[in-house]
């Protein structure tokens, strides 16, 4: 899709903003995306201008902003920083494969990032390793929002593989997760959820939280009303996870893991043949066994499955709000372009699981990933990825996307760890190779975000 095409996708609805400590919950905004599949490819099909956001979201077409390295709309503009191989604090060069991200409230104004590196195999790229042969884990940036720069970088979670996605705590911290089962140390196993404090400075304990699973992670989000963590899972057959911990701020006192089933339909396949927002009860299994000594992948997902769990395709970015948690499932639907559900629980109840979306077009949406929320607005920032090149879409409250950042260069890479300062000032995200993070400033009061 080139920067100058937007699409909207007609509502099924429309939830009013609620307002939660200080930031506006984004439901609004997902569920009028995640609209009729049908009427939306009409509206295409009938060729008018229905689909389109106005003037891109409020904020004009994408263009090549000072400093060349991005497209944005005018009157923004970004800083890079935290290259690959650059220095850190400690000396120790800068890991690659920039990946998921949050940001968090720091000393003095200043604002905290922690930011995944989806490496694998080779050396641990800090000292205190959870497997000295294993390149993934996690770095923590502070950055001065009022100067617009990078004051210092940590290595804060060495020796981990493929930290893809995650999610934070409403206590302040970040969990990474391994997108994993397995390294070259037999010795140390992999597939693990670690917690990481905002504010480390140099490599944390890597404690492998066992109770939260073995299997390959991708994201987490946490109901902040009950502590329950949600887990996603990035498989061709994967399953959908929840966590219910022993002492919801410390998750590791232990738990109890289970998966998600669909009421009175065993081993229900999501990934094709589904309904948009038709609400399926669900209910939840227990995972006997969460930490397998096993070399297989799938021992986890096949325990759920044996019970009656329910099979989801590559199942990644995972997001709470408004009493809901939403997930992406990039590869699911009839045409394998994704899936967006939402789970809603319900007291003591399993809950509902609602398909909200289903993509039968790439130009509207392929390969959904993250999400973000801003906290202006409740609009959204998707991360797509997908064949060609990735962009940065925007959603409006009101369902419509819009094209938000553009590398403009051919890189093709995976645009990854979207997120907003905790002031809703500044937009973060990374460029995973060759590996960069920027800052995005700008006008956001003059559009959807």
């Amino acid at each position: 899709m080139t920067a100058s095409q937007t699409h909207e996708v007609t509502n099924v609805g429309r939830r009013t903003l609620l307002a939660a400590g200080g930031t506006l919950s984004a439901a609004a905004a997902l569920t009028a995306l995640m609209g009729n599949t049908a009427h939306a490819a009409e509206g295409r099909r009938r060729g008018d201008d229905t689909m389109q956001a106005t003037n891109n979201g409020g904020y004009g077409p994408l263009q090549p902003a000072p400093g060349g390295e991005l497209l944005l709309p005018a009157g923004f503009g970004y800083v890079a920083f935290g290259h690959t191989g650059t220095p850190m604090s400690d000396g120790t060069p800068t890991p690659g494969m920039h990946d998921g991200m949050a940001a968090f409230p720091g000393e003095n104004g200043m604002i905290n990032l922690v930011r995944n590196h989806e490496q694998s195999q080779g050396e641990a790229f800090g000292a205190n390793s959870y497997d000295s042969s294993a390149a993934g884990g996690t770095t923590n940036l502070v950055f001065d929002p009022q100067k617009m720069e990078l004051v210092s970088t940590y290595p804060s979670l060495t020796g981990t593989i493929r930290n893809c996605a995650g999610g934070p705590t409403p206590w302040g911290s970040w969990l990474s997760c391994e997108e994993t089962f397995s390294g070259l140390n037999v010795d140390r196993p992999h597939g693990y959820v670690f917690e990481v404090p905002s504010d480390a400075t140099s490599p944390v304990d890597p404690v492998p939280l066992k109770a939260m699973g073995r299997f390959t992670h991708e994201a987490v989000a946490i109901d902040p009303q009950t502590g329950i963590v949600y887990e996603t899972e990035d498989r061709g057959t994967s399953g959908f996870y929840r966590f219910l911990p022993n002492d919801r701020e410390d998750l590791t006192a232990g738990g109890r893991l289970q998966m998600m089933a669909i009421k009175g339909r065993p081993q229900y396949d999501t990934r094709s043949g589904q309904r948009v927002g038709k609400p399926m009860p669900v209910d939840w299994v227990d995972i006997a066994d969460p930490d397998p000594d096993s070399t297989d992948s799938l021992a986890v997902f096949n325990q759920g499955l044996e019970q009656g769990g329910a099979v989801f395709d590559r199942l990644e970015g995972a997001w709470y709000g408004d009493g809901s948690v939403y997930i992406n499932s990039t590869s699911g639907g009839d045409a394998g372009l994704g899936q967006v559900w939402e789970y809603r629980p319900r007291g003591n109840s399993g809950g509902q699981l609602v398909l909200v979306y289903e993509s039968t077009d790439p130009d509207v949406l392929q390969s959904p990933d993250n999400i973000c929320v801003s906290p202006n607005s409740g609009g959204l920032v998707l991360c797509e990825d997908g064949g060609g090149k990735d962009l940065l879409r925007g959603v409006t409250t009101n369902g419509q996307i819009f094209d938000l950042a553009e590398l403009s260069d051919s890189n093709t890479s995976e645009l990854a760890g979207a997120t907003f300062s905790p002031d809703g000032r500044i937009l973060f995200f990374n460029v995973q190779t060759p590996g960069i993070t920027y800052a995005v400033t700008g006008p956001w009061e003059n559009g959807a975000l």
